[in-house]
C-alpha cells in the first residue's frame, strides 16, 4: 500500500508537540522520529517507521539545524520521496530568522491568523515582503521534489503563542488541512501534477 507522507521542515521540541496536537485533531498519523535539531535518525529507521506505520497519511519532521543547503534532514528527505511506494503529498515550509540562508517557492502560506495568503510569511507568522516564497533553514530542496503542495508557515507551536498546542495547535492544523484539501491523492507518483511548477508557469504568464 503507497504510503502517503506530509513533509515538516522544522523538528525541535515546540514543532513535535504542535505537529503531534494538530496530526490529532485533524486524524492523521505523526512520526517524531525524524524529528530532532537537527534530524540524527538513519535513513533505515525512519524507512522501517513509516512502512510500519497503519495511518492513511503520515506527518514525519524533519530539521538541518540551519545547515545550509541540503542538510541532513534534507538529505532523508530527498531519499524518501524517491523510495517505491512513498507518496509525499505536501510539505509546510517553515520560516526561519534568517532571511540571508534558503528560501523555497510555497503555493500558499497560513499567517499566525489562521489566515491563507498568497504572501509568504516570517518567523512569527506575519506577512513577509515577498509573495509565494518562504525563508527557512530546511527549505534548499523542496522546489526539487515533486509535491503537490507546498505551505509557508511561521514556527510551529509559537508564533506568539497563537500555535501553543495547549490551544490546539490551530495554524498548524489549518497548514495541515490545506496540504490534505488540495494535495493529490493518488497513488502514482508519475501521474501527479507538480503544482510547484504550474504555478511557476502561471506567474511567468502574468
Amino acid at each position: 500500500m503507497t504510503k502517503r507522507i506530509i513533509y515538516v521542515t522544522d523538528g525541535d521540541a515546540a514543532a513535535a508537540k504542535a505537529v503531534a496536537t494538530a496530526a490529532k485533531t485533524i486524524g492523521i498519523g505523526c512520526l517524531s522520529l525524524s524529528g530532532g535539531n537537527p534530524t540524527t535518525c538513519t535513513y533505515e529507521q525512519l524507512l522501517k517507521s513509516v512502512t510500519e506505520s497503519t495511518d492513511e497519511i503520515t506527518v514525519l519532521l524533519f530539521d538541518d539545524a540551519g545547515q545550509a543547503n541540503e542538510g541532513r534532514g534534507e538529505k532523508l528527505m530527498i531519499r524518501l520521496a524517491s523510495e517505491e511506494g512513498i507518496n509525499v503529498i505536501g510539505a509546510l515550509a517553515v520560516a526561519s530568522t534568517e532571511r540571508s540562508g534558503d528560501w523555497t517557492k510555497v503555493d500558499v502560506s497560513v499567517d499566525r491568523y489562521g489566515k491563507l495568503s498568497e504572501w509568504g510569511v516570517d518567523k512569527e507568522g506575519f506577512r513577509d515582503i515577498e509573495k509565494n516564497r518562504v525563508h527557512g533553514d530546511t527549505v534548499y530542496s523542496l522546489d526539487q521534489l515533486s509535491i503537490p503542495v507546498i505551505v509557508g508557515i511561521g514556527d510551529l507551536g509559537k508564533m506568539g503563542g497563537r500555535d501553543h498546542p495547549k490551544r490546539g495547535a490551530p495554524v498548524t492544523a489549518t497548514a495541515l488541512q490545506v496540504i490534505i484539501e488540495r494535495g493529490d491523492l493518488t497513488d502514482d507518483k508519475d501521474e501527479r501534477p507538480n503544482l510547484n511548477e504550474q504555478s511557476q508557469k502561471e506567474r511567468k504568464n502574468i
